[in-house]
């Protein structure tokens, strides 16, 4: 049986939309393009000067690593020639990028993290690139305002993440399901491999860097206790899985299903939050997981719900399967929200 490409599944469910137009294909493509780029690199780091950091610190505080900056560099490049965007915020950039007025101007926002778990790099752990795709809320010639930035993650048009590990895999969803692409490389396409994928409504692992346990709130500790003990819906613990790396932990998760949990803690004064962006990280991860039958929150709240007020804005982060994240709402509704 022909197996279809990304490209083409993008063409088809544009069919069912009449409004579509080709321009959100054409920027899929070139993101693609960017992330076969990375992918080839990532694939062959440690042959090439790649590996290691850049001895710079990024607007989040942490060291650069040499193929984090190539990543960044490859996708603003090719995306702000792409003329489909107006605007794109990285992770690795304190401001929004404006499309260079040579080039021409499009409607949509791209906002993504070029490679999540870059600090597992050099011990060779998957990791991956995560987009988040806003269009523009008003339609002028005039410069795009951090204001039309700054939109909730309700308001996206697609989301997705591209996994680098013993496959390059694809996974994006329009608001129409989850789909998950294979890079074949005899053929150089990415091809439907995971159509309409759904997370398992109730999972077997949590997900969650234990190290931390003396940071958290009373809460959160009652919360880990309860997949660690046999007083849950397994009537047993659940398996602990733990990569450090977002968008490997996530895919596992929504594969197999499970609970991912970053949350707040207080070992560092100027991340009261969390870790994790809400606009790079939460809200792309967060409609994913929604599209598959699942749920993400910040103990109390939707993430898509959340209006954001900063570009690098952190929050708490509860994603996965449907019943292992209303374990969290109710132990944070009976505690009362006491965190920071």
């Amino acid at each position: 049986m022909r197996q279809v490409t990304v490209v083409e599944h993008l063409l088809l469910s544009q069919k069912e939309r009449p409004m579509a137009s080709g321009r959100f294909t054409r920027l899929l493509t070139e993101l693609i393009l960017s992330a076969k780029i990375i992918g080839r690199e990532v694939s062959k780091a440690g042959l090439l000067d790649v590996l290691g950091a850049t001895g710079e610190v990024n607007v989040q505080g942490e060291i650069v690593q040499k193929l984090d900056d190539f990543s960044n560099q490859v996708i603003i490049r090719r995306m702000e020639r792409a003329g489909v965007l107006c605007a794109m915020v990285s992770e690795e950039n304190a401001d929004f990028i404006e499309i260079p007025r040579q080039f021409p101007v499009g409607d949509y926002i791209l906002i993504f993290d070029p490679l999540d778990g870059s600090a597992n790099i050099d011990a060779n752990v998957s990791i991956g690139t995560i987009f988040s795709i806003y269009r523009r809320t008003s339609y002028t010639q005039q410069a795009v305002t951090l204001d039309e930035i700054l939109q909730k993650g309700a308001m996206q048009v697609a989301a997705g993440y591209i996994i680098y590990g013993s496959s390059t895999m694809m996974v994006y969803t329009a608001g129409n399901g989850v789909h998950g692409f294979t890079l074949d490389p005899s053929v150089g396409e990415f091809l439907l491999s995971h159509p309409n994928i759904q997370i398992p409504e109730q999972g077997r692992i949590y997900s969650v860097n234990e190290g931390y346990w003396s940071y958290w709130d009373e809460p959160t500790r009652r919360i880990v206790n309860h997949f660690k003990s046999d007083e849950n819906a397994l009537g047993r613990p659940y398996s602990l899985r733990y990569i450090g790396s977002l968008v490997s932990d996530f895919h596992r998760n929504l594969i197999y299903g499970g609970i991912f949990m970053y949350p707040a803690d207080h070992r560092d004064p100027r991340k009261p939050k969390g870790k994790l962006r809400l606009m790079c990280e939460a809200n792309p991860m967060a409609m994913i997981v929604e599209q598959a039958g699942g749920l993400a929150v910040d103990g109390t709240r939707r993430i898509l719900d959340i209006e954001p007020e900063e570009l690098h804005q952190r929050v708490p982060l509860f994603v996965g399967s449907k019943k292992d994240v209303e374990v969290v709402l109710q132990y944070y509704r009976e505690a009362g929200d006491d965190r920071p």
